[in-house]
């Protein structure tokens, strides 16, 4: 999906609504509406005995959504309250209507006083669901007066309670992705029809949170016509990811989803190859096989039954009946390792991931891999990009985005390059940011299970491109899951891989 400018947006929006009077009420009922049903969606996943979700409205259309929001909640039998920051009295055009709406079925809005929000973190009890409604995308600078005590009271809140934004976190810019001193840290963000161009800098990712989107109504036509603001870079959306997972035809077999083969793992590191066995398996492969060294072999059978294990990781077996292979998971560095990766990258005859230790034995030798006999999908983090194109982390890190394509030229490869903000770089094609996931990720082994679901699902036929975009978008949306239901402080790798059935019913056909 494409990034547009927060100020064409608005643009087309109200060119549409002069076209047609009454679009603009119905555009914020059905942001509203695609609000509280994302609202829902996280409720589902926090075991809280009393749920409970609490708005913050501003001003404008974002106030609106929240009232629309809040009253579809209340109809669903879900507890909510809603704290308004300006008087009542002041609110104008479609929030206006949205919150006479709300009144007039008996729901109660709170106004908010200057000297109430002490008051109000010290004694009301944390909500599950804290919501930013305060200022959209068209606002500058520094929040000030009661939209500032606003700010500091979510960020206050922010340990007690998951803070979702509602269209942009209150104090990041829409267009250049800055962020106030003073600026709501979201958990999630809830944007509107598109996302926007400042969501994909650096700098936001810092207080975007997982990004989702609701599409609100504007005519196809008028959507069509905003100019692209990020060339060349777009976003991998839920919507994104159902368009690249193939609908499974009532006739078919394991056969039908294709075999995967999983190399690695070693006396020291057989949880890698455990989790990228967990990852695969939850991939929808027909068949996971996995060839790793005989102190491993225990461990996956007993943790993966559902994989086809053997002690063959350095034989020179038969690469036939195979339709995607990983390699590099707990596969050490030695000398040995790296003939293997050679051998496998002339060999090999369908399309090959190689992650974590068969990138590192490829130090400084990018062009080794371009010379394969098979589509290659690298998935570094950025230690190991550093490590092959024979720099420093620094440097990646100071430009993901020229790193990832500058490794895409070199290789000749697919190169997703983790961390936040996970990229997916190609020659000749769109590069595409995923701008899911948390910090409760960063753990030893959730990279195995991505490079175990990636693989699966190139086995099944889906182009590798393609392939690594829907991978680390159901990745992330794991991740979001895990940490709902765990906390990102105690989630572990385990975790994310237990929570992929919950991410394909996301984009489930």
């Amino acid at each position: 999906m494409k990034f547009v400018t927060a100020a064409t947006l608005r643009e087309e929006e109200a060119s549409a609504i002069a076209a047609r009077p009454g679009l603009g009420l119905e555009m914020m009922q059905q942001a509203g509406q695609g609000l509280a049903e994302r609202l829902i969606t996280l409720l589902q996943h926090i075991e809280s005995p009393w749920p409970r979700v609490r708005f913050l409205a501003g001003p404008g259309n974002n106030g609106g959504d929240a009232f629309i929001a809040a009253a579809c909640l209340d109809a669903r039998g879900i507890e909510v309250d809603v704290w308004l920051v300006v008087p009542a009295a002041t609110l104008k055009g479609d929030a206006a209507a949205a919150y006479r709406s709300l009144t007039e079925q008996g729901f109660g809005v709170r106004e908010m006083a200057e000297d109430q929000w002490g008051q109000a973190q010290a004694s009301d009890p944390p909500p599950t669901i804290l919501v930013d409604a305060l200022l959209g995308t068209g606002a500058k600078g520094e929040p000030r007066g009661m939209i500032r005590l606003a700010v500091d009271y979510l960020n206050n809140m922010a340990d007690s309670c998951v803070v979702v934004a509602t269209d942009i976190p209150t104090g990041l810019d829409a267009e250049t992705g800055a962020t106030a001193a003073c600026c709501v840290r979201a958990d999630f963000t809830v944007t509107m029809e598109f996302p926007k161009v400042g969501m994909a800098a650096s700098n936001a990712q810092a207080v975007l949170g997982s990004l989702g989107h609701v599409p609100v109504g504007l005519p196809h036509t008028a959507a069509a016509s905003i100019p692209d603001a990020a060339p060349g870079v777009q976003w991998i959306s839920a919507e994104e990811v159902r368009r690249i997972l193939p609908r499974r035809p009532r006739v078919s077999h394991k056969g039908t989803y294709g075999t995967t083969l999983l190399m690695g793992g070693s006396a020291h590191y057989s949880g890698a190859i455990v989790l990228a066995a967990a990852g695969a398996i939850r991939s929808g492969a027909g068949l996971v096989r996995v060839a790793t060294v005989e102190s491993a072999t225990a461990a996956v059978r007993a943790q993966v039954p559902e994989a086809i294990v053997s002690a063959d990781l350095f034989a020179d077996g038969a690469l036939a009946d195979v339709h995607a292979i990983l390699l590099g998971p707990g596969l050490g560095r030695a000398l040995e390792a790296r003939r293997l990766v050679e051998r496998l990258l002339h060999e090999a005859s369908c399309p090959l991931v190689l992650d974590a230790d068969a990138i590192a034995v490829l130090a400084g030798t990018p062009e080794t891999i371009r010379s394969a006999s098979a589509p290659i999908v690298l998935t570094p983090h950025p230690g190991e990009l550093a490590l092959l194109l024979g720099t420093d982390v620094a440097a990646i890190q100071q430009d993901r985005l020229a790193a990832a394509r500058d490794a895409a030229e070199r290789t000749g490869a697919v190169v997703v390059l983790k961390g936040a903000g996970t990229l997916v770089a190609q020659t000749a094609q769109p590069h595409w940011i995923n701008l899911n996931g948390n910090p409760g990720m960063a753990c030893g082994g959730s990279g195995d299970v991505l490079a175990g679901l990636l693989a699966g699902l190139v086995a099944q036929g889906i182009a590798p491109g393609d392939a690594a975009c829907a991978a680390v978008w159901l990745q992330g949306t794991a991740g979001d899951i895990a940490a709902l239901r765990t906390t990102q402080i105690a989630m572990k790798a385990g975790d994310i891989a237990d929570a992929l059935p919950a991410a394909f019913r996301r984009v489930a056909k």
